[in-house]
């Protein structure tokens, strides 16, 4: 090709006189594939081993700030040349001790330690050491608090049926605390779970033996109550469940909401006849305190009669007449062959309308 320069320079037959293959002594770009300085034989040279590591020393390329020239990183030293990395080391092993070894239970907790997994021993209040992060691992739980479980947890309705064939309606709350820290964590799979069911399970034995108005009442409540407390704990033991049953409390007890009108109209209906009763026996007592005590003062005036007669006939006749005659208005007349009139009754009323204005005058 005419006018135009081979890129790799000249080469073979058309090599110049006198010229060097220099890639680059001819005016033209030099030949990549040649070492560079030149070389006699035309060939490309492979690195040696020089080549590969005269850059990569500690000043090389390779190194944090790149190439010939840059920042070089140096770990910082302690006085006398001596390096911090054992220092740092062992810090970190004392941070790492003192947050898996050590461990402050609180005056209401215990700790659960386990090897590898498997339960080692129970923790007190207290401080306490154990083994480090990952030998062993301590779970801390609060075994005297009080904890509870409202069932139903929603808004729902709980029907339960009772001894008489009747549903109710019950809502209420179970109490309780940890009192094997072992067994809670290690014998059951849920226990807050499994504290429901046994709970729901004795509710339902319970109420079975208690009629629905027994259920209403404050007395059949607290039966029930007592009785499902007992149930629960004798099945959680059993279960070697490691849980303490404090109490168990009826919040709401109730018909189902389809005849909750109904049953309110029944229990209104028995108030009233309750009260009606209770009307007709205090009626009758009062009747029959009357009665008896009638009864007694005859007596007592038979008893008189029996030991003076006459006496006793004259006194009865006087406070007989005195009854009648205090409620009629009399006329007395004193003498014979003169009519003297005495108006009682109307001085009476006299005297009784004057009564009121003489009060008035007076205050």
């Amino acid at each position: 090709m005419a006018g135009k320069k081979n890129p790799w320079g000249s080469g073979g037959g058309d090599k110049p006189s006198g010229g060097d293959d220099d890639g680059g002594k001819d005016g033209g770009p030099r030949n990549p594939w040649l070492p560079g300085g030149g070389s006699d034989d035309g060939k490309r040279r492979s690195a040696s081993i020089e080549d590969i590591f005269k850059n990569r020393g500690p000043e090389g390329p390779n190194r944090k700030g790149g190439g010939p020239g840059g920042p070089n990183f140096r770990f910082p030293e302690r006085p006398g040349g001596k390096s911090w990395l054992p220092v740092l080391v062992v810090l970190a092993a004392v941070i790492w001790v003192a947050l898996s070894a050590v461990h402050i239970v609180g005056a209401k907790e215990q700790g659960i330690v386990t090897t590898f997994g498997k339960y080692s021993k129970t923790l007190g209040p207290g401080f306490n050491w154990t083994a480090p992060w990952p030998f062993q691992s301590v779970e801390v739980e609060p075994v005297s608090t009080i904890r509870s479980e409202q069932i139903p947890g929603g808004s729902g309705e709980k029907l339960i049926l009772t001894g008489d064939q009747n549903l109710v309606n019950l809502s209420y709350l179970i109490r309780w605390n940890i009192k094997d820290l072992k067994d809670f964590k290690f014998q059951l799979a849920a226990p807050e779970d499994t504290i429901r069911e046994v709970a729901e399970a004795a509710m339902r034995a319970s109420v079975a033996e208690k009629t629905l108005d027994q259920t209403f009442s404050g007395a059949g409540r607290a039966d029930i109550e007592a009785g499902v407390r007992k149930r629960m704990q004798d099945l959680l033991d059993a279960y070697r469940s490691g849980v303490a049953v404090q109490g168990v409390e009826i919040n709401l007890a109730e018909p189902p909401a389809e005849v909750n009108e109904a049953f309110k109209d029944v229990s209104v209906a028995e108030q009233d006849a309750n009260a009606a009763v209770n009307t007709a026996r205090g009626t009758a007592q009062r009747i029959l305190e009357l009665a008896q005590g009638e009864t007694g003062a005859f007596d007592r005036v038979y008893e008189e009669y029996r030991r003076a007669p006459e006496v006793t006939q004259r006194r009865l006749y006087y406070e007989t007449m005195e009854a009648v005659l205090s409620k009629t208005d009399k006329t007395i007349i004193e003498t014979d062959g003169v009519t003297p009139y005495l108006p009682l009754p109307e001085i009476r009323k006299r005297a009784q309308q004057a009564a009121p204005a003489i009060n008035a005058e007076g205050q």
